[in-house]
């Protein structure tokens, strides 16, 4: 099958990466970053796996290198599935999810990569996130009362 874009979906490169939707006290922990377009954008902190990592250690890592926060894994969340367009080349995402606690700050950011770091609200992270998959995700934790849901008049957009 393909897409408009000419890109078939069976040439599509496949990514494993691994995250952690961190909360304390009501609020979850959010990350700014340069999507690829170069806009900055919030969302959850994420990245791939290393050579022989497991996802629940990749997630643990990259949760503390994006953030600065050692956490504890509490629990699953659901896998995000999408895909987007890099260097005219189809991708499609696998990313498997962790709910965190944090347990101690060892240190700031990665600011190669990380523009800022933020606690929020729901009411706050809803305004705030712009990937369809991350507001599913946040809908996922307590999906009567995480007040997670998009915004009247908001678009979520998709995951670049």
């Amino acid at each position: 099958m393909r897409k408009a874009t000419g890109i078939s979906r069976r040439t599509a490169a496949g990514e494993y990466s691994a995250g952690g939707v961190v909360t304390r006290s009501g609020k979850v922990l959010l990350v700014k970053v340069r999507n690829l377009r170069g806009e900055a954008v919030w969302t959850l902190p994420k990245g791939h796996l290393e050579a022989g990592e497991t996802p629940r250690r990749a997630a643990l890592r990259e949760v503390e290198e994006e953030t600065g926060w050692r956490c504890r894994i509490v629990g699953p969340l659901p896998l995000a599935r999408y895909m987007f367009t890099r260097n005219g080349r189809l991708v499609r995402k696998l990313v498997r999810w962790y709910r965190m606690v944090p347990e101690a700050r060892t240190g700031v950011h990665d600011a190669g990569e990380i523009l800022a770091v933020q606690w929020a609200t729901a009411a706050q992270a809803r305004k705030k996130l712009r990937y369809h998959s991350d507001l599913q995700l946040m809908r996922s934790l307590a999906p009567a009362a995480s007040g997670f849901r998009p915004a009247s008049g908001t678009k979520a957009r998709k995951r670049q």
